[in-house]
């Protein structure tokens, strides 16, 4: 068990213990007080999900729990892997609410208001600040429902100008079986939304690394529904693929994947498209949305962090010291940080920015879904004169 780090508004913590009562009661030393409002947790695949949701739910009691599954921790001490990572919220700062999206394909828009509403109700605490201007919306779903797209655009119309950001659960990189988190069990299928209220400076933020190049594909035949790109230039999608990313097609694999994304422009902007597998028929199944007639980007990296520590040393600049950064950070970007031997740097620069969250499947951003990004809140430190401080 590591040691809980204190924070005048939350408190973060982790677990390594494999058994699942063990470690939901070390995240419960961790994390419990008399002002214990939420629970926000990413947690490994690996977990026996049936027993740890019954630990949570017990050790819990009273105690709104959210989270989902992961493909990589990011822990108060930077990166983690097959463990429980957690932020405890104090209620004299926070109020949130937490609901689940059951049948993602029947998802309306009457639906998306309905549920933005009950959770406005939830939240919306007038001792702590108005819900315009101090409210913003987390997303966690099912990252292999292939259904983020039209979920997110919906939802995104019914919040309006509340800034939205979020990821989308993984599974330790196995693509079988993804899972969010609500009252006390775990959900597949399914997404959760959290609408947190608080009186704290926050910003929301995304931020990417990649690199446009010359070479331009126009996917020319798709099926949308399942992600897939059969061609690319009207040539099998994986040997265009390849030939743009300079390998071989025997040698396409999740490093290339990686190193080589690509991305559809949308105004001065690139949102990334990442490349899940290739399949027999040298077709490519991607992480995003891609459809018949899209022209595609080839993109390469650039240096790992120098975006992301701009955007989060212009976010502290705004909100002050940082209490806390909640991160979605693609697996991809980990991978990548290992491949090139950054990863020890990378692990202790999330540490030093305060940041618990986990690597995703997919990343959120106001209602856009993306692969490749790291995207999340930078929250503010109280001020001396708080309650509570």
């Amino acid at each position: 068990m590591k040691p809980a780090t204190t924070f005048p508004a939350v408190r973060v913590a982790s677990s390594n213990a494999r058994d699942p009562m063990l470690a939901a009661t070390n995240l419960a030393s961790q994390l419990a007080h008399e002002h214990l409002g939420s629970v926000l947790f990413f947690c490994s695949a690996e977990y026996d999900l049936g027993r740890l949701g019954i630990a949570l739910e017990h050790v819990f009691s009273g105690v709104e729990v959210c989270g989902c599954t992961s493909a990589g921790e990011i822990t108060p001490n930077g990166y983690g892997r097959g463990c429980i990572t957690a932020i405890g919220f104090d209620r004299r700062y926070f109020s949130i609410g937490c609901g689940l999206i059951s049948e993602l394909e029947q998802f309306s828009l009457q639906n998306a208001q309905d549920l933005i509403e009950d959770l406005l109700i939830t939240c919306r605490n007038p001792r702590l600040a108005p819900v315009k201007g101090n409210t913003f919306a987390i997303t966690l779903l099912d990252g292999l429902s292939s259904r983020e797209e039209l979920l997110l655009a919906t939802l995104n119309a019914a919040l309006g100008t509340i800034p939205h950001f979020g990821g989308s659960a993984g599974d330790d990189e196995r693509l079988a079986n993804t899972h969010v988190f609500y009252k006390g069990r775990f959900h597949t299928s399914a997404a959760t939304v959290l609408l947190v209220n608080t009186s704290l400076d926050f910003r929301v933020f995304s931020t990417h690394h990649m690199v446009e190049r010359d070479e331009k594909l126009v996917v020319t035949a798709a099926d949308s529904d399942t992600r897939t790109v059969y061609e690319l230039n009207a040539e099998p999608a994986a040997e265009a693929y390849a030939r743009a990313a300079g390998v071989a097609f025997e040698d396409l694999d999740r490093k290339v994947f990686a190193l080589r994304p690509m991305a559809v422009r949308i105004g001065n902007n690139y949102f990334l498209r990442s490349v899940q597998r290739v399949n027999p028929d040298k077709s490519l199944t991607f992480y995003c949305a891609v459809e018949t007639g899209i022209v595609m980007t080839a993109m390469h990296p650039g240096p790992l962090l120098d975006n992301l520590r701009t955007q989060l040393q212009e976010a502290e600049a705004a909100v002050g010291p940082p209490l806390v950064t909640i991160g979605c950070d693609c697996f991809l970007r980990r991978l990548e940080a290992e491949l090139t031997g950054v990863v020890e740097e990378t692990s202790e620069f999330l540490k030093a920015h305060k940041v618990i969250g986990f690597n995703t499947y997919g990343e959120q951003f106001e209602g856009m879904h993306i692969n490749q990004t790291f995207t999340g809140v930078v929250i503010g430190q109280p001020d001396a004169t708080a309650p509570g401080h």
